[in-house]
Order: structure tokens, then sequence, then C-alpha cells
């Protein structure tokens, strides 16, 4: 029988310090959020002994700031909290798409934004929403707080940039500037409860004669990794969205895109499929705006 451990820190010190003390004496620290994959892939595929570090009880971890120059969501704050949250709504709507993807009704009781990004499967949906609104990862060690963008966090598949004494405190995003908005679009072979096939966050600030003064475009699902695509940003840049601005931010995704074939759509499906929900997450933006 595996031997566990469980510790329920209250400040971003004790849960470091808790890191620390399972590393130096050679074993294994993991940090419960929400839960939802780990207690998943604990029942599964990753039985080995460890020592769960519950950061829920943390104050910086459960921390929300809407500020006129900087969002913060903390690392623990359920999904199911964001999403009713109506000032935030306003704001960033396609980042809730995507956290609003993560699991069912019930899951996002439980699960963060901040888990699906440290658990960094290719297909999160919550990723290239974070991506698309230029997040910040705060990360938190035995040092202070480093800052890292979310597009250089995950680097690989089920591999992150942090080190085994770190956890994620939360992320930050520039509050949007006026006539800004995003979207974000997935394509699942079923209704609902699926991992995506493809999928696109678009954030797009429109001038008042509908030019596109600024864009973000991030494709998730078809790399090892959630994917920053300026070539995409710089063909609706400058352009009010007409069909071959569209086309052109589309060709750049697929392009970008180095998908793999398997049940779910093949090599060349998903670089098409990818295409089409930029096109689409970029008019969504815009409707919004």
């Amino acid at each position: 029988m595996e031997a566990f451990a469980y510790v329920a820190p209250k400040s971003v010190d004790e849960a470091v310090a808790a890191l620390q003390s399972a590393q130096s004496s050679g074993g294994r620290a993991q940090i419960l959020a929400g839960g939802t994959d780990l207690m998943v892939q604990m029942r599964s595929m990753d039985k080995g002994a460890r020592t769960i570090v519950d950061i829920k009880g943390i104050e910086d971890t459960n921390r929300l700031v809407i500020g006129s120059d900087e969002i913060f969501i903390g690392s623990a704050i359920a999904s199911a909290v964001l999403n009713e949250n109506a000032e935030l709504q306003a704001k960033l709507p396609g980042l809730l798409e995507g956290a609003d993807l993560i699991g069912s009704t019930q899951i996002q009781g439980r699960a963060t934004i901040g888990g699906n990004l440290c658990n960094a499967s290719p297909a999160g949906d919550s990723i290239p929403a974070i991506i698309a609104n230029r997040g910040v990862c705060v990360i938190a060690s035995a040092s202070g707080q480093r800052e890292v963008a979310a597009e250089d966090f995950v680097v690989g598949v089920q591999r992150n940039c942090m080190e085994d004494n770190e956890f994620l405190v939360g992320i930050k995003f520039p509050t949007p500037a006026a006539r800004t908005s995003d979207a974000y679009l997935r394509f699942i072979p079923r209704t609902e409860m699926d991992i995506a096939v493809a999928g696109c966050g678009v954030s797009l600030t429109m001038a008042e004669d509908g030019t596109c003064t600024s864009a973000t475009v991030a494709i998730g699902a078809v790399a090892p990794t959630a994917l920053l695509v300026p070539e995409a940003a710089a063909a609706l840049v400058g352009s009010k969205l007409e069909d071959a601005a569209l086309a052109a931010a589309a060709a750049a995704c697929s392009a970008a895109a180095s998908p793999i074939t398997d049940k779910r759509g093949t090599v060349e499906y998903r670089k098409k499929v990818v295409g089409v929900l930029c096109k689409r997450a970029a008019l969504r933006a815009a409707e919004r705006i």
C-alpha cells in the first residue's frame, strides 16, 4: 500500500515550505487546487505515493481582483465562481467560454482555470483563451515570485515550466481597453462532454470605424501545446474583418498547427477546422464589441 500525506497550508509561504519539505526528504509533492484532474489521475495512471498540498484555503489563490488596469484570478478559484461574476463576464467573455467547457456543471464547482493550465493538456479549453487575453502566470517559490507569459508556461504534453518547489498563485490579465473583446470556440465530435478536436481564442480591439487595431490569436488541441499565432493576428490588424483578412488569419492558424491523426480527426481535418474556428471566433469577438 502506498503512503500518502495531506497538508492544507494557509499562506503562500506555508505552501512553498510544504513543497520544499517533500523535496528535501526525497519524496514527491503535488498541488491540489480543484482536484478534478489530480484525483482522476491518482485513481488510474499515477498511483505513486506523494504529499498532497491543498491550496484551496490560501487567500492569494482565492483572490479575484478586477481593476482598471489589471485583472487577477487566483489559481484556486472554481470555474463556477468565475462564470457567475457579471463584471468578469462583461470584460472577458471568451475566457469564461473556455472555463465553462471544463467538465460538467458539477465539475465546475471544483475545477479551476489555474489547474487546467497546470495540467497542460494540449486540449485544455481555457489555455488558448488565457493566451489570447495575454495572461501572465504568477509563480511562487522559496526565492519569491516570478512571472511567465501564458504562452511560455506549458512546455509539452502535461508538462509546465514550474520546478518541483514552485506553484501557480494566479494569472494576471491586462484589463481590456475600450472597444476590446474576446471569444473562444472549439470543435468536438459530440454535443457535450468531450475534448476538443481543435480550439481557438481571439481577442480584438476595434476602432469606431470598424478597423481592427489590435489582435491576439491562440490555438489549441492541434499541437503538443497551445500556440500563440502572431501571423493570424497580423492578418486581422488593419482590416475590417473582410473575407480576405479572415481567410489569411485562418490560413496562418492552419499553417501553425501540427496536429496528430486519431479517432477524433485526421491531421488535414484538424488543420482545416482550426482555421474555420479562427474566423468564427474573430467575428464573435467583433460582434461583442
